[in-house]
């Protein structure tokens, strides 16, 4: 699957200039940017910078026709196709680097920050932006480092990784600034998406680790701004969050007494990642190493395991959750994690609607194309488990 890309110019003032001829692109993802940014090079000899989506044919990502806001890096010389004058006032909901000026802005701090360590940037490869993040590449002569910039209620991020500043299992923060601006030192490897059962025992072996080493912390997190959801706090915000949805009422029912017999179990409360699919890890010969921490929260520790074994086949999936819960029983001795997970499970996958309900409210509109369809799909998820 691939996309078509029309790319709706402006200047650095906001000011509409046109929009380029389509042209085709082979990645299907909408977020990534580095083949729109080539091919716009490639095909027209214009350097830009994509901003933001405009709107997709399929109604939802990935692939077909997809229009983004592009800011073009200085005169254009090739002639333009009339195009609709693009609201030049920012929505209140719009992020910083979807702003014409943004990203130059961003980028600039981020050199900045480089010079400080003795690491200048020679090159920068845009690689990446939506509604959650946007990702670049600075490539110079002692290293990769990446700008990673994100929304408001992902700015925690810099704050864990600041205390997980030690454990190797996380990426090294080498500066965080306003505006949900960080610089990521280089994680060598590559995103372990489709990792079989035996990597995700790896991955969650050593991620159990981690959440032992936090449990004391929880605290100290909650105080540096990670997201409370522990029992009575999880239920307060899904029950807000997932408000404007009716069809999340029923699955509501009796969510306060469910959690006080998950905390009955007597599994402590810890770091939750999140997120915790395997294209959050990078990997290579010698380690693994979780990425992306904008999800995290306080909570119980279950919810990384049935995130981590989603996508896996019910005998390996179970597999997974046994190790899981033998460890939890030689570090709490008298635990019932079994039963935890089992009490969790559908409160789960209402987490991950409350979570896409809070997308969806942050985000400005032309974004939502991303997620519009997630809350319903994970509503229809929670109530097809077991009660």
């Amino acid at each position: 699957m691939s996309r078509t890309i029309r790319l709706v110019l402006v200047d650095a003032t906001g000011r509409t200039l046109g929009a380029l001829p389509d042209f085709d692109v082979p990645v299907p993802w909408w977020q990534d940017t580095v083949a729109v940014v080539a091919g716009a090079r490639a095909a027209y000899g214009v350097e830009v910078t994509v901003l933001r989506v405009l709107a997709g044919q399929r109604g939802r990502p990935p692939g077909g026709h997809v229009s983004y806001l592009a800011e073009a890096a200085g005169p254009v010389g090739v002639p333009l196709l009339p195009a609709e004058a693009v609201e030049p006032a920012a929505h209140p909901l719009r992020v910083p680097y979807a702003q014409p000026g943004g990203p130059a802005a961003s980028l600039a701090w981020a050199a900045a920050q480089l010079d400080r360590w003795g690491r200048p940037a020679t090159a920068v490869t845009q690689e990446r932006t939506w509604n959650l993040s946007a990702i670049w590449r600075l490539d110079g002569p002692h290293g990769i480092a990446w700008l990673k910039q994100v929304p408001v209620f992902f700015r925690h991020e810099a704050a864990v990784l600041r205390l997980l500043a030690d454990d190797p299992a996380t990426p090294t923060l080498l500066a965080a600034a306003d505006e949900g601006r960080m610089l990521l030192d280089h994680v060598p490897g590559e995103d372990r998406y489709g990792a079989d059962a035996a990597e995700r025992a790896a991955i969650a072996a050593a991620h159990h680790a981690l959440q032992v080493r936090t449990t004391p912390t929880v605290d100290r997190l909650i105080a540096a701004g990670v997201p409370d959801q522990r029992g009575v706090a999880l239920a307060r915000w899904l029950r807000a969050t997932l408000a404007p949805h009716p069809a999340a009422d029923p699955l509501l029912a009796g969510l306060e007494a469910r959690l006080d017999e998950v905390a009955r179990c007597g599994l402590p409360d810890t770091l939750v990642h999140g997120d915790l699919h395997p294209g959050n890890v990078r990997a290579d010969e010698s380690r693994h190493t979780i990425i992306d921490w904008g999800d995290s929260f306080v909570g119980h520790p279950a919810f990384d395991i049935l995130r981590l074994t989603e996508q896996l086949p019910a005998e390996p999936a179970a597999a997974l959750v046994a190790d899981w819960c033998a460890r939890w029983r030689a570090d709490v001795p008298g635990c019932r994690p079994e039963r935890a997970v089992t009490l969790l499970r559908s409160v789960a996958w209402l987490r991950m609607a409350a979570v896409y309900a809070m997308f969806l409210a942050g985000i400005e509109p032309s974004e939502r194309i991303y997620h519009d369809k997630d809350v319903p799909e994970n509503l229809a998820r929670a109530a097809a488990e077991p009660v």
